[in-house]
């Protein structure tokens, strides 16, 4: 299973993405196997923060993987496959959420037992950041998983759910500046 602890984006180089993704539009099932080998722990953490569940984020990760198999051909510019991916796999979780209508628990994991005495407040504010997180509709925390955990810009993820790149920048604003107010207040 992937892990989703770690918050750093693959980077794979430009010239090996492109090639890699029009072998795999010219059929190479090898070729598509290196994409999803390079970028799945990408959409498996951005459909993780979208749905709050490990299970759920793997599922959105696996279709998306499939839509993008039969729809890699759509793609207009090779070198934005990683944007392409980690959106299509958000779109997945959004849908997951929408299907099960019900909240989802997270688990998460405050550290080995046993350590030696350390400050619980650290993860007091992680889990308040994670409920207040977990309020926002679907919609909204996907931009903030796009921009933040996939490290997307502005511009890309525009692209992505048809917005300017001042309207998304306008949006993750008012969305920071709710969850402080809520962190502040709680």
């Amino acid at each position: 299973m992937t892990s989703l602890a770690s918050s750093a984006t693959s980077r794979v180089p430009a010239t090996w993405v492109e090639g890699a993704v029009r072998q795999a539009i010219a059929g190479d099932e090898v070729a598509f196997a290196r994409i999803v080998d390079a970028y799945h722990g990408d959409l498996v953490r951005v459909a993780y923060v979208v749905t709050g569940d490990v299970q759920s984020a793997q599922d959105a990760a696996q279709a998306a993987w499939s839509i993008a198999w039969r729809k890699l051909g759509s793609l207009r510019d090779p070198e934005r496959v990683r944007p392409w991916l980690v959106s299509v796999a958000a779109n997945e979780a959004r849908q997951i959420i929408r299907r099960q209508h019900r909240q989802q628990v997270a688990e998460i994991k405050l550290g080995p037992q046993g350590d030696a005495w350390r400050d619980p407040s650290a993860d007091v504010d992680r889990l308040d950041l994670l409920d207040a997180v977990r309020r926002l509709k679907a919609e909204d925390r996907s931009l903030l998983a796009l921009r933040y955990v996939a490290g997307l810009d502005s511009n890309e993820i525009g692209t992505f759910v048809g917005m300017s790149p001042s309207g998304v920048r306008g949006h993750l604003s008012r969305l920071l500046r709710r969850l402080r107010r809520e962190l502040h207040d709680g």
